[in-house]
């Protein structure tokens, strides 16, 4: 299991009501994280050393330094046992997660120790409120969880992951950059979807990147990285990859997609660098004449965080059904631009009525913008993202 957590997607059809049951096993697993969430250090120092000793090998699923680690896995732990009341989130997510982890070589008795190891965590630190119907109601949360990502890591037949070759890295400013990368073979991703990599300068620390082109024949993946303060891996890359350097990709993860013959209208909402499964989906989208009218709202701090917007310009030039709207936050008036964030630019127009709604950038402007939409009146299951977590 890694450390990096991912949120499921918001709910895009109405949810099926969790068993009494179910509910109730949840808000004793709810309860009870309450009581523990204030000891979360010392929770994950017993759980680590808890798992590493049930399991020696899962030490090499980890960095070196562990401090990087933290809170980070338990914590996603938590957050998936606390879901298995929204089976319809869930289970895709844990699907996908089931086959991600196949890139550690996770089999099924990594599972046990892990949930063996997250009980003992819980009730060292819970003592007397740890009753046997609070492990019982973990206990089965984990297993249900556990056995989905197992089932879909037996079910998968790629490989557990990728060998990609750097064939290109070029600084677009001081702290991004672009990567090009060649798979030994080719990546079954869809426009829109993000892999997990791993990069030589940061052994087993893997991060989430969106391709940033659709799938092509040569299986070329274009990668748009912004060296984020304090982060070890988007920071070596801006500043120390080159070509030949050789990276390890996971399988493709994500829902995030346009249906191009169901669609009678698309928004885009695109911050910073979360611009690049936007971009991958119009790249795909420009192999037809024809689609659904297609708005994209482009922002950043200032200009110059919009580092994609004559590329994109471009593409519009050429696709009558595709229109860009830069936006910015500061810097006066520019002409052709809007003002303001990114939320406040897009709700000026209303709801978006009839249209399928992406949203991609970092976790605070995905929160942002998604909280203004809904008040503004957009239904939930119009909007899509993918929440994933950065460095």
């Amino acid at each position: 299991m890694t450390a990096d957590s991912v949120s499921p997607l918001p709910r895009s059809s109405a949810p099926r009501e969790a068993p009494a049951a179910v509910t109730a096993m949840v808000r004793l697993i709810r309860d009870s994280w309450a009581k523990s969430e204030p000891y979360i250090a010392e929770i994950s120092q017993f759980f680590y050393g808890m798992l590493f000793t049930l399991a020696p090998t899962t030490r090499d699923f980890f960095p070196i330094n562990m401090e990087i680690q933290r809170g980070r896995l338990v914590r996603a732990l938590v957050h998936i046992v606390q879901m298995v009341d929204r089976p319809d989130d869930l289970a895709p997510f844990l699907q996908q997660l089931g086959r991600d982890h196949r890139k550690f070589g996770v089999v099924p008795r990594h599972y046990e120790a892990v949930g063996t190891a997250l009980l003992a965590s819980l009730k060292n630190h819970l003592g007397r409120e740890w009753t046997p119907e609070v492990e019982r109601a973990w206990a089965e949360a984990f297993t249900i969880a556990a056995r989905a990502m197992q089932d879909a890591a037996a079910a998968d037949q790629n490989p557990p992951s990728w060998q990609a070759t750097v064939v290109e890295h070029r600084r677009l400013t001081w702290d991004l950059a672009l990567v090009r990368l060649l798979p030994d073979q080719p990546v079954p991703y869809h426009p829109g979807q993000y892999v997990s990599v791993e990069v030589p300068q940061r052994p087993r620390l893997w991060r989430y990147l969106s391709p940033a082109n659709a799938p092509r024949e040569d299986g070329g993946i274009e990668f748009h990285v912004r060296a984020i303060d304090g982060g070890w891996v988007s920071r070596a890359i801006v500043s120390h990859t080159q070509p030949g350097d050789v990276w390890r990709l996971g399988p493709p993860l994500g829902r995030m997609t346009v249906d191009r013959e169901r669609s009678r209208g698309v928004l885009m909402v695109a911050g910073g660098t979360g611009v690049a499964p936007l971009r991958s989906i119009l790249d795909h989208l420009a192999l037809w004449g024809e689609n659904p009218k297609t708005r994209l709202f482009y922002g950043g701090p200032s200009r110059e965080d919009l580092y994609d917007l004559e590329e994109l310009r471009a593409l519009a030039a050429i696709n009558p059904w595709l229109t860009i709207t830069p936006v910015v936050e500061r810097g006066g008036d520019v002409p052709g631009f809007e003002q303001g964030t990114l939320a406040e630019a897009v709700t000026r127009y209303g709801a978006w009525p009839e249209h399928d709604i992406l949203v991609s950038g970092s976790p605070a402007m995905i929160r942002a913008t998604v909280s203004r939409m809904l008040v503004a009146g957009s239904a939930l299951d119009q909007i899509q993202y993918d929440p994933f977590t950065i460095d």
